[in-house]
């Protein structure tokens, strides 16, 4: 390896790294508005279905598929390619980003004139099957789609001060009793602070964690273009000469290395010290159909999030790990099950979203029968 190539690697498996602990992303800056247009689907359908997959998901692996048995019945499915198993071992992330996906769906076919009626099928998180959908005619309703398509994640950049009351009791007002917000400073929030940075190392340390990260890194425009989902640089909040260097000398091995790692703790130490405090939702029980709910709550609270200049962060490697599970369990109420860590806080500049999505035609299957849309 020549000078030039040594600098150039070096400085991009630092820059990566530093953006490396994102786990629930959204939407893109490469390219977006020429391969995510809803105007390209002929069919409500298909409209509908562009808006669901702007949903959130870990390593934005998008694990959903749905099977069209008729115009008005549809199921719901989860691809179980696209699991993360090992920071996802029960599928417990897959279960939460299909209630957002579900939520999105609900929410546009109300402006397409269709009632989505879903009933919760999977007994499981393994099942197939999660949801059926029937479509039933209704008034238009108006609500504004722009919510869904410029909903993103967001991890840098957020001020200190407390959120104000009017903007927790917006989020209640979607999440109800499931929500709990510690501002910083607060016991609790000094302890999500140091649970969110432990178990990050932790899964930084874990060989197995990291090679399923690297697997879904797409590093080339070609590789984004080919792929439209996982993690870009874009996502990453990577710009300009340090996005340059990652998208043209970085490939999966770097993440392996030590300074991909050690970076990714050092910008982890750095985030939790900002913003207003930690938001946590919790589900009523471990069911499936629970996970499911909490994940439509979070979802309806991430949309209105932008209007309010609010950034939210998913920080879920404490839930993901043993470790992790232990210190909340041990500083929370036993009858709290947390399923979502969001780091919160107000922002200057709420940026544009930057992450790709499939087309629904990808993630689209009929029945045999079935009238194709």
């Amino acid at each position: 390896m020549d000078r030039r190539e040594f600098i150039s690697k070096s400085v991009a498996a630092g820059t990566l790294a530093m953006g490396a602990s994102v786990l629930i992303s959204s939407c893109n800056g490469n390219g977006r508005s020429g391969l995510m247009n809803p105007h390209i689907y002929n069919s409500d359908a298909h409209k509908i279905l562009y808006y669901a997959s702007l949903a959130p998901s870990g390593h934005n692996s998008q694990p959903w598929a749905v099977k069209i048995l008729n115009e008005t019945q549809w199921v719901v499915e989860a691809d179980k390619e696209r699991n993360l198993s090992i920071v996802d071992s029960e599928n417990r992330e897959v279960m939460l980003s299909l209630g957002a996906f579900i939520e999105n769906l609900v929410t546009a076919a109300a402006v397409f004139g269709f009632t989505a009626h879903i009933t919760i099928i999977a007994k499981t998180n393994f099942d197939q099957q999660v949801a059926e959908v029937t479509l039933e005619k209704r008034e238009v309703e108006k609500y504004p789609l722009q919510r869904l398509v410029l909903r993103r994640t967001i991890k840098s950049n957020m001020q200190s001060r407390q959120l104000l009351k009017q903007d927790i009791s917006a989020f209640e007002k979607e999440a109800g009793s499931n929500l709990y917000y510690f501002p910083k400073g607060s016991r609790h929030a000094d302890i999500m602070e140091k649970e969110a940075v432990d178990n990050f190392k932790i899964q930084s340390e874990s060989d197995k964690a990291q090679e399923e990260l690297a697997c879904w890194i797409r590093f080339k425009n070609s590789a984004i273009e080919k792929y439209r989902d996982g993690i870009t640089s874009y996502s990453m909040e990577i710009n300009g000469l340090a996005g340059w260097y990652v998208r043209n000398f970085m490939d999966k091995k770097n993440v392996m290395g030590k300074s991909f790692r050690q970076k990714g703790i050092e910008k982890t130490i750095e985030q939790v010290k900002q913003g207003a405090g930690w938001i946590v939702l919790t589900s009523n029980s471990e069911a499936t159909a629970d996970l499911i709910d909490v994940g439509r709550k979070f979802q309806r609270m991430a949309l209105i999030a932008r209007e309010r200049n609010i950034a939210i962060h998913p920080m879920t490697q404490t839930i993901e790990e043993k470790h992790g599970q232990k210190n909340i369990k041990a500083n929370h109420k036993p009858a709290t099950i947390p399923q979502f860590m969001l780091r919160v806080g107000y922002l200057n500049k709420y940026p544009k979203p930057v992450t790709l999505r499939r087309p629904v035609q990808w993630f689209v299957h009929y029945c045999p029968t079935s009238i194709q849309t």
